[in-house]
């Protein structure tokens, strides 16, 4: 295996502001009743990806559709991309109604050749500071894969799962309006999420594929409204897709490093694994 390092380029820096009208909407995709939440309140944690946003020009896309998620990402001649995980930081509140400076940067990039061909490890940041701030609110990490073609799931790829043991659980079946809406709220145009025609043909899924984001924002929801707590840090890792219409479980476990969270999909299959510290001790 060969390792290439790539110099990054300079921050993209906007001042977003955190919307009234967006919180409600990402309220009304949770199902939850929008006119509770009004200007001033604390942005629930895990609500603040609308403001991660970046504004890519149609034009300017990947051919997968990927806008880059606020920040471009390079170019490297490898189609397909997939979030291998991500890691939140949870240093202050945000305010419904009031400005954030956002700042969004390329960490790192790494390209590799491997076995299986050449691939890249993408790193990207954003940091979520109120403007009336001296420091920081949010930071998130993002950690990207780029790769060459697939075609196709492997018997390995659909192999079962073993029985779910979990102290809570909760079932979520994500429908394709679920997923347009989270999409358009983020503006995450990659198609893998939105064209069921091009993820099995061109990418060789089984069906729309469930963003990565929205799992993360499933278990914070998890944690808020089941398990009520709020995570001060979570560090995320994916370790299989997702996909629309099939049931998944969320499930949460507390032990001494704190709470460990997991999604299964449909066969029981570990998906989405999270270790999460939370404001207050577990009682």
């Amino acid at each position: 295996m060969t390792e290439q390092a790539w110099t990054t380029a300079s921050p993209v820096c906007a001042t977003e502001r955190c919307s009234l009208t967006m919180v409600r909407r990402v309220a009304a995709m949770l199902d939850l009743n929008p006119g509770t939440f009004r200007e001033g309140d604390a942005l629930p944690r895990g609500w603040h990806f609308f403001m991660l946003a970046g504004e890519t020009l149609r034009s300017a896309l990947r051919p997968d559709g990927f806008p880059g998620l606020g920040v471009p990402i390079p170019d490297l001649g490898l189609p397909r991309l997939l979030l291998g995980g991500r890691m939140v930081s949870y240093r202050g509140p945000l305010v419904i109604g009031a400005d954030v400076e956002r700042t969004s940067f390329v960490k790192s990039v790494t390209e590799k050749t491997t076995s299986s061909g050449p691939m890249a490890i993408v790193t990207i940041q954003h940091e979520l500071r109120p403007v009336s701030a001296a420091s920081q609110s949010v930071v998130e990490t993002q950690t990207y894969m780029l790769l060459g073609e697939k075609t196709g799931y492997t018997k390995a790829d659909t192999a079962p799962g073993v029985p779910i043991q979990a102290d809570h659980r909760k079932q979520v079946v994500p429908d394709e309006t679920l997923l347009f809406q989270y999409s358009a709220l983020g503006f995450n145009s990659h198609k893998i999420h939105l064209d069921r025609d091009y993820a099995q043909r061109v990418e060789g899924l089984l069906d729309l594929v469930v963003n990565g984001g929205l799992s993360t924002l499933l278990l914070t929801e998890f944690m808020r409204t089941e398990l009520g707590c709020e995570p001060t840090e979570l560090t995320v890792k994916h370790m299989a897709p997702l996909f629309c219409n099939r049931p998944l479980t969320l499930t949460a476990n507390y032990g001494e490093t704190g709470w460990q969270l997991r999604v299964y999909d449909d066969i029981n299959r570990v998906a989405v694994t999270v270790e999460a510290q939370t404001q207050h001790p577990h009682v």
